[in-house]
């Protein structure tokens, strides 16, 4: 597929997956957990997500070499929702060297001794790599909000808790996402949206499973009866933070391999708009590169090729010549 036409179909792919900016979200009505548009089989979603796999190794490499621009990835999603398996899939092949995956649990006191944002911001990836926040700053306003009991934690002062403290938020994020963006730091939001029945259906998996057992948590099935509460709050930050810098993408999540799928080309067509390039070499440079190759060809062991990778090179080509007559 030529790249114009793969750049195209991924972005046809992944469309129906964005929240418009500026709409009204409402997840039960406008997002099915169990839709895969016209992947209809297993097979071809896997093929399509090794594709989408290489894809993302190549534009990693030349991300790191450019080094200007980084790509943080908002991961969240209820419990259950895939969010592990997701990241071990989707960056199965690049290089771990540039990618970080964050991790935000229960907020220390060290951390509850400065702003909301502060956690995060500390975990942001540096220019050339791809940072990736398994549940992100959003938690500030999903679980705080579900649990407007943490609020008491955070030490705010009263101005801070007047007024609609969630409207507030919410422009402060948008303000922060605006200014990463601003300075080169694409940012790719993901909701894996998991229907009620499946997550139940993934707790008693890791209860029936001797080696899923330690992934399971009482507290999660607790948390389940507040899952009306959690679709309020998700498709109120669908609606007030899916902007034109940095919008969200909902997965559908009730199938594995196609949340993966449809994770991979939302970072493909990412990494693809921003195009990054290996740096170009200056003629001075050249000059040193090839004093240097002189050098080193000079040093070749007898009956040995003086350059292994261009005789190699030489030799592929040959055999395809071959082929075609």
């Amino acid at each position: 597929m030529a790249g114009d036409e793969r750049t195209e179909r991924i972005a046809e792919f992944i469309e129906p997956l964005r929240v418009k900016p500026g709409s009204k979200v409402q997840l039960s009505r406008d997002f099915d957990p169990a839709y895969r548009g016209d992947v209809l089989r297993k097979k071809d979603g896997r093929e399509l997500l090794a594709a989408g796999v290489a894809l993302l190794a190549d534009y990693q490499r030349r991300l790191a070499a450019q080094n200007t621009y980084g790509v943080l990835v908002c991961l969240q999603a209820l419990d259950a929702g895939g969010k592990d398996g997701t990241i071990r899939h989707v960056m199965s092949g690049v290089n771990p060297q540039g990618v970080r995956v964050s991790g935000f649990k229960v907020p220390s006191s060290e951390e509850l001794d400065h702003d909301y944002l502060w956690r995060y911001a500390r975990r942001l990836p540096a220019r050339g790599d791809i940072g990736i926040f398994n549940r992100s700053h959003y938690e500030e306003v999903l679980v705080v909000r579900v649990h407007p009991e943490h609020l008491d934690h955070q030490r705010l002062p009263a101005s801070a808790r007047r007024g609609h403290v969630w409207a507030r938020r919410f422009r402060e994020i948008n303000d922060w996402e605006r200014y990463l963006t601003d300075n080169g730091f694409k940012i790719v939001k993901l909701f894996l949206n998991l229907s009620k029945e499946e997550q139940r259906a993934r707790f008693l998996r890791r209860i029936d499973r001797p080696d899923r057992n330690w992934k399971f948590s009482a507290a999660d099935a607790r948390e389940r009866r507040f899952w009306d509460d959690y679709q309020r709050a998700f498709s109120k930050v669908l609606s007030a933070t899916s902007t034109e810098w940095a919008p969200w993408y909902v997965i559908p999540a009730d199938r594995k391999w196609f949340a993966r799928t449809c994770a991979a080309a939302v970072l493909a067509h990412t990494l693809i708009d921003i195009d990054p390039q290996y740096p170009t070499v200056s003629d001075e440079r050249r000059d040193d590169l090839l004093v240097a190759r002189a050098e080193l060809e000079a040093e070749a062991p007898e009956g040995a090729p003086a350059d292994p990778y261009a005789a190699a090179a030489e030799q592929k080509r040959q055999k395809k010549k071959k082929k075609k007559h």
